[in-house]
């Protein structure tokens, strides 16, 4: 088991749903950076989507002033969401597809299909001292394609797999498991810095949080679920437990 402690980013882009239900001003997804922070988050994880659809435009402003972990500036690769991202230069921007008809990120970007765009767009945020990530599949072909468009990070895609967990499909629950540490692995080979999410929960954690070669995890849906019968704080908490117990 590895002795170096996988880092857990905290999501609250749900804490904003919430709060944009009933069009008012609370809950205050700030706040809930703030109590994940104090309960060991290692850094906030926010998607500013083109339709606004959770976390607003002063939502960021916030958290740049407010929060002393670091923020994950989740966002599509356009080029409203660049000059955002070079305007407060966040200490990480994860470039995720989006559309507007999808209710979350239902898969990785395609990096090998748009390598010369995805390159120029990276480009200038790394410059303004960005740390940037892709989110994407366990395609050998996109990690391949991370490397050459000089993306120090990538994220893969866990949802299948937790999906496939929470249907029972034990047997390609596996078989997609066994892809992404595979990812993970070649990543890590090929010199990037690898983390996992979406989707993820207590029941499917552990493979991730024990395997040395991911770095970081990014959890957001399932805690603020949990926060809803439990506290944030508790649920973080857990989180961190059962990542640490699966790192050894």
């Amino acid at each position: 088991m590895s002795q170096i402690r996988q880092r857990l980013g905290v999501n609250i882009d749900h804490v904003a749903t919430l709060r944009n239900a009933r069009g008012g001003a609370y809950p205050d997804p700030v706040r809930a950076a703030l109590l994940a922070q104090e309960a060991g988050a290692d850094g906030i994880t926010a998607h500013l989507r083109e339709d606004r659809r959770h976390i607003m435009d002063a939502d960021i402003e916030a958290l740049m002033a407010s929060i002393r972990v670091p923020l994950n500036f989740e966002m599509a690769a356009t080029a409203e969401m660049q000059a955002i991202a070079l305007r407060h230069k966040p200490h990480a921007v994860c470039i995720v597809p989006e559309k507007r008809e999808e209710r979350t990120t239902e898969g990785g970007l395609d990096v090998a299909g748009d390598m010369n765009r995805l390159a120029d767009f990276i480009a200038p945020l790394t410059e303004a001292g960005s740390r940037v990530s892709l989110f994407i599949g366990h395609d050998p072909r996109q990690i391949e394609a991370a490397v050459r468009v000089a993306a120090p990070v990538i994220e893969l895609h866990t949802g299948r797999y937790c999906d496939l967990v929470a249907e029972g499909e034990a047997e390609a629950a596996a078989l997609e498991l066994a892809e992404l540490l595979k990812g993970a692995r070649m990543g890590h080979e090929l010199g990037l810095e690898v983390h996992a999410g979406h989707g993820l929960s207590y029941a499917t954690v552990a493979p991730f949080a024990a395997t040395e070669e991911i770095r970081e995890l990014n959890i957001g849906h399932f805690l603020i679920s949990e926060a809803v019968f439990l506290g944030l704080e508790p649920a973080i908490r857990e989180m961190r437990r059962l990542m640490d117990a699966a790192r050894g």
